[in-house]
């Protein structure tokens, strides 16, 4: 069972927030809360590839050196990213230098452009994914619908984006509150997804 820890102001917060005192604003200001902007979905979604096998304390600690090095994860300019960019990420020591999890983010940056010429939108075609259910906060590492994001995104040729690190994806972008019942956060959060209109395919 998850256990909460006290914030800067004394309130309940999820227990991860304790490890790092940098986790606090993360969590309380971005963790589960509804996005629709493109490049900000392209972005979480790269981030949770490269922090596979890693912990999330190296990759929110390199989270701008990665908005540089992937031209703020705008998928256009990435897509035409090739050799002499790869072989510059390779050398950049402020991000994570895996060839692979590199390749990745290039490659699903071509399929994102595919798949908003498809759905309209990343936004349109992720918030279909939504859970119709709630389930226990933090009580899963998957859930059948980031098992079904991940085929479907697989079966569009996008890289590293296996059930749970979609589902990792899904908690940080608001798919689903995850905030423990106890968290002071968890209502901001649901108040804010009662003020917010899921995207539809066009």
């Amino acid at each position: 069972m998850s256990k909460t820890v006290l914030g800067p102001d004394g309130k309940p917060r999820c227990g991860w927030c304790g490890d790092v005192a940098e986790f606090f604003p993360y969590h309380d200001k971005e963790w589960g809360f509804p996005v629709t902007d493109d490049v900000r979905l392209f972005e979480k979604l790269c981030l949770e590839s490269f922090q596979s096998g890693l912990s999330w304390r190296t990759i929110l600690a390199k989270r701008e050196n990665f908005r540089r090095a992937f031209c703020g994860f705008d998928f256009h300019q990435v897509a035409a990213f090739g050799q002499q960019e790869i072989d510059s990420l390779l050398g950049d020591a402020g991000i994570v230098r895996h060839r692979g999890k590199i390749e990745a983010v290039i490659n699903n940056a071509q399929k994102a452009i595919e798949l908003v010429q498809e759905a309209g939108s990343l936004a349109a075609f992720f918030w279909q994914y939504q859970p119709k259910t709630d389930v226990s906060p933090q009580s899963m590492s998957t859930s059948a619908e980031s098992v079904a994001l991940s085929k479907a995104l697989k079966k569009r040729g996008w890289k590293f984006v296996g059930p749970t690190t979609v589902f990792a994806f899904m908690q940080a972008m608001g798919l689903v509150n995850d905030h423990l019942e106890e968290c002071v956060i968890r209502m901001d959060v649901e108040k804010a997804k009662l003020d917010f209109t899921s995207p539809v395919i066009e």
